[in-house]
């Protein structure tokens, strides 16, 4: 009876995520008891616990993962930890139909830093982004709710931003090919002031690089009004004796092969 109101009364309503207090309540019962049909229910492989505390229900269909898919639970995650997110980097590309190869992880862009989570087959990494309220998302629906999504341009960004989350610049550069059709270059110049500016240095010159310098313009005209110091492709390589790209002013300290 206990675990019919959480298995049948929570789905009933459309909801598959809940917390401790919600199945105390649920069940009208003490912390002790609450804790023991919970545990019972994990052992079970009925429920997962992706977060201490937060607990989604587990359909028969996703029983192999052992946990539902991590954009049907981040958006009730998110919201039960009060920090605002989108997916964004591999995950925001695969849904803007980018991603060359399907991601291993869920990323999520927050504000803080936060340890990656696990729950059976799922992952999530967290990637921190102090102005993450400021940057352009969508919304999309998937079967249990609503998912915030980086925008096409935000995502570009993110993925020249922070290359070590998205596979490297060769990974990147692939990605920035197959989602430059979905790019506003007005968009991309305005966004340009929420990052900093290096990274639009070499947004640009990737985006020249793989055929794709009509959707670069207007940052190229975001720079050069900048007039900014010469910075380098790759920071943490040297670049001694390397070529300097002059529009974008850049240090091509790496050679950079997209998949195309």
């Amino acid at each position: 009876m206990a675990a019919s109101r959480i298995l049948i009364d929570l789905p009933a309503r459309g909801q598959y995520c809940f917390t401790t207090a919600v199945a105390k309540q649920l069940l009208g019962s003490s912390d002790v008891a609450a804790h023991s049909t919970i545990q019972r229910l994990r052992k079970k492989g009925d429920i997962a616990m992706p977060y201490r505390g937060f607990y989604v229900i587990v359909p028969p269909e996703y029983r192999i993962l052992g946990c539902l898919p991590a954009e049907q639970f981040i958006p009730s995650l998110m919201e039960h930890i009060g920090q605002p997110y989108y997916a964004g980097l591999l995950s925001a590309a695969q849904y803007h139909g980018a991603a060359h190869h399907r991601p291993q992880v869920f990323q999520i862009v927050t504000a803080r830093n936060k340890a990656p989570l696990e729950c059976g087959k799922v992952r999530v990494d967290f990637i921190a982004r102090k102005n993450v309220k400021e940057m352009p998302t969508s919304t999309i629906n998937t079967p249990r709710g609503m998912l915030r999504l980086a925008s096409p341009e935000t995502t570009a960004f993110d993925l020249v931003g922070y290359p070590q989350h998205a596979g490297g610049l060769d990974n990147v550069a692939t990605i920035l090919a197959e989602l430059a059709e979905r790019l506003d270059p007005d968009e991309l110049a305005r966004l340009a002031e929420l990052s900093p500016l290096p990274w639009s240095q070499r947004l640009g010159y990737l985006l020249d690089l793989v055929g794709m310098s009509e959707k670069s313009d207007p940052l190229a005209g975001y720079i050069a009004a900048k007039r900014p110091v010469t910075t380098r492709l790759v920071p943490s390589e040297p670049a001694d004796g390397t070529e300097r790209n002059q529009r974008w002013q850049l240090l091509v300290n790496a050679i950079v092969e997209a998949e195309l």
